[in-house]
C-alpha cells in the first residue's frame, strides 16, 4: 500500500483541496501576469513610437548632434545617414558600429519589434523601432531601443499576487482541515463506541449526530444492526439454554432408569426398562432431529426447488400411516408450487402431527388455490389456542399447558420449524379463528396444473 493510501481521510482531503486551490490560484496569477504584461508591452511600445516621432521632429528641425541624450536607463538611440553611417548615438553607443536593429521598413512607415540577444545587447530583450527621417539629403534612419517588460511586469504586481496566492492556498488548506475534522468527529465517536462492544456486552449504542446527514444515517443503521445482533445473540442464548434443558431431561430419565435397574438387577423388569429407555431415546432422537433442522434453516441451507404437486403430496402424507383420529379432507386437484420437497414434507407432517395430538375425534384438512396462492388449512376439534397465545406457539421450545398434559414427549419445535420452512418458500403460517379447536393456515405461492394432468396429479409425489 502506498504512502498516500496510508494517510488519513482528513490528510488526503486537505492535500487535495490545497492542491486544487493552488492550481486555480496559479492559473489566475498566470492569466493576470500575461494580461498585464501584454498591456504594459503595448503601452511601452506606444511610448517608444511617440518618442521616435518627437526625436525625429527635433532632428529635422535642429539637426543632429553626435551625442544624443538618453531619456531613460537602458534606452539606446542611433541615427544613420542615407549611406548607412552611424552619425549620432546615445552615450556609450557612438563607437559601436553594429546597428541596434537591421529592420528597414518602407520609407513612408516604421517598424517595431521585440528582439532578444541583439549584438548590441547580448542576453537582453528589447523593444526596438526603426523610424525613417526624410531630409533634403535623403532618408535618414532612427533606431531606438528600450528594455522589454519582464515576465513578472514588476514587484508592484508580483508581490500582491504572491501574497494572495499564499493567503488563498493557506486559508483553503486550514479551512478544509478544520471542516473535515469537524465532520469526522461523529465517526471517531462511533468508532470509539463500537470498539467497546464485545460478544458478551452488546448493550452499547453509537451516538447519533444531531444533523440530518449521511453520518446520522450511518449511526442509525449501525444501531439497528446492533439491535438485530443483540436480539440474535439473546435468541441463540435462549435457544442454547432451552435445548440443553430439553436434552438433559430425557438423558436424566434414562440415567435414573438405568441406575435403578442396576441397583436391583434381580428385581428389575428389564423389558419394561428397555421400553422406557426406548421411549426416552425416541424423544431424544426427535429433539436432535429438530435441532438439526433448525440449524439448517438458520444457516439458510435449502435443497433444490422443483415443481411440487401439493395436492398429491398432501394426499400421500395423509395416506402414508393411520391416524388415531378421523381425517376429513377437502383437496382441490391440480394445486402446484415450486419448492423443496423434503422441507414441504416436514412442514406438512408437523402440521398434521400437531393437529392429531390436540384433536378429540377428528382433524380437517382443506387445500384450495386462491389466485396465485395455495391455501392449506389444518383444523382440529380440540381445546384450541387462545388469541393471545397464537404467536407464542411459534416460538422455539414453547409448549402450552394443554400441550404438556396431552403430550409429555413433545419438543416445542414443530410449529416454529413449520413456520420457518413456510417463510423460506415465500409463504406464511398463521393461526386463525375456528368454531372449535385450532385452525392453522398455510399460504404458499402456487399455481394450477394443466387440466389434462389433474387426473393423475394426486398419485404423484
Amino acid at each position: 500500500m502506498s504512502t498516500w493510501h496510508r494517510c488519513s481521510i482528513r490528510g488526503r482531503l486537505t492535500v487535495v483541496a490545497g492542491a486544487v486551490m493552488a492550481l486555480l490560484c496559479t492559473a489566475v496569477a498566470v492569466f493576470a501576469l500575461v494580461t498585464v504584461r501584454e498591456a504594459a508591452v503595448e503601452y511601452r511600445t506606444r511610448q517608444l513610437v511617440a518618442q521616435a516621432v518627437d526625436m525625429g521632429k527635433q532632428i529635422r528641425q535642429s539637426g543632429v548632434s553626435p551625442q544624443l541624450p538618453s531619456g531613460a536607463p537602458n534606452e539606446a538611440v542611433q541615427v544613420f545617414d542615407p549611406a548607412g553611417t552611424l552619425v549620432a548615438a546615445t552615450s556609450g553607443f557612438l563607437a559601436r558600429e553594429p546597428p541596434i536593429t537591421n529592420l528597414r521598413p518602407d520609407v513612408d512607415s516604421y517598424a517595431v519589434a521585440r528582439l532578444c540577444d541583439l549584438r548590441a545587447f547580448p542576453g537582453q530583450c528589447k523593444i526596438v523601432i526603426s523610424y525613417p527621417l526624410h531630409k533634403a539629403s535623403g532618408v535618414w534612419w532612427l533606431n531606438m531601443a528600450v528594455a522589454d517588460v519582464p515576465w513578472y511586469v514588476g514587484p508592484q504586481l508580483l508581490i500582491p499576487l504572491a501574497a494572495c496566492w499564499l493567503l488563498l492556498v493557506g486559508a483553503t488548506t486550514v479551512g478544509t482541515y478544520r471542516t473535515v475534522s469537524k465532520t469526522l468527529e461523529p465517526v471517531g465517536a462511533i468508532s470509539g463506541k463500537l470498539a467497546q462492544i464485545t460478544a458478551s456486552d452488546l448493550g452499547h449504542r453509537v451516538p447519533v449526530p444531531k444533523y440530518q446527514d449521511e453520518l446520522r444515517d450511518l449511526a442509525e443503521i449501525a444501531n439497528k444492526t446492533l439491535d438485530r445482533a443483540q436480539s440474535a445473540v439473546e435468541q441463540q442464548l435462549r435457544f442454547a439454554s432451552d435445548a440443553s434443558h430439553d436434552l438433559r431431561s430425557p438423558l436424566a430419565a434414562m440415567r435414573v432408569q438405568i441406575e435403578e435397574a442396576l441397583m436391583y438387577p434381580r428385581e428389575a423388569n428389564w423389558p419394561r426398562t428397555a421400553n422406557a429407555l426406548l421411549s426416552s431415546v425416541e424423544r431424544l432422537q426427535d429433539l436432535v432431529t429438530d435441532l438439526l433442522q433448525i440449524a439448517r434453516l438458520d444457516a439458510g441451507i435449502s435443497g433444490r426447488r422443483d415443481p411440487v404437486n401439493l395436492t398429491g403430496l398432501v394426499t400421500f402424507e395423509l395416506d402414508r400411516r393411520p391416524r388415531r383420529v378421523a381425517v376429513i379432507r377437502h383437496l382441490t386437484p391440480g394445486v402446484m408450487m415450486n419448492g423443496e420437497r423434503i422441507g414441504l414434507t416436514r412442514l406438512l407432517n408437523n402440521l398434521l402431527d400437531n393437529a392429531e395430538r390436540h384433536a378429540d375425534s377428528a382433524i380437517t384438512v382443506t387445500l384450495t388455490l386462491e389466485s396465485d396462492t395455495a391455501v392449506l388449512k389444518v383444523s382440529d376439534d380440540g381445546e384450541g389456542i387462545a388469541p393471545d397465545q397464537r404467536e407464542a406457539v411459534f416460538q422455539r421450545f414453547t409448549r402450552l399447558e394443554a400441550s404438556r398434559i396431552k403430550d409429555t414427549g413433545g419438543t416445542g419445535l414443530g410449529l416454529p420449524i413449520a413456520r420457518q420452512i413456510a417463510e423460506t418458500h415465500g409463504g406464511t403460517l398463521t393461526i386463525e379463528d375456528s368454531p372449535r379447536g385450532a385452525r392453522l393456515v398455510l399460504r404458499l405461492p402456487g399455481y394450477a396444473a394443466p387440466p389434462t394432468d389433474h387426473a393423475r396429479l394426486p398419485a404423484e409425489v
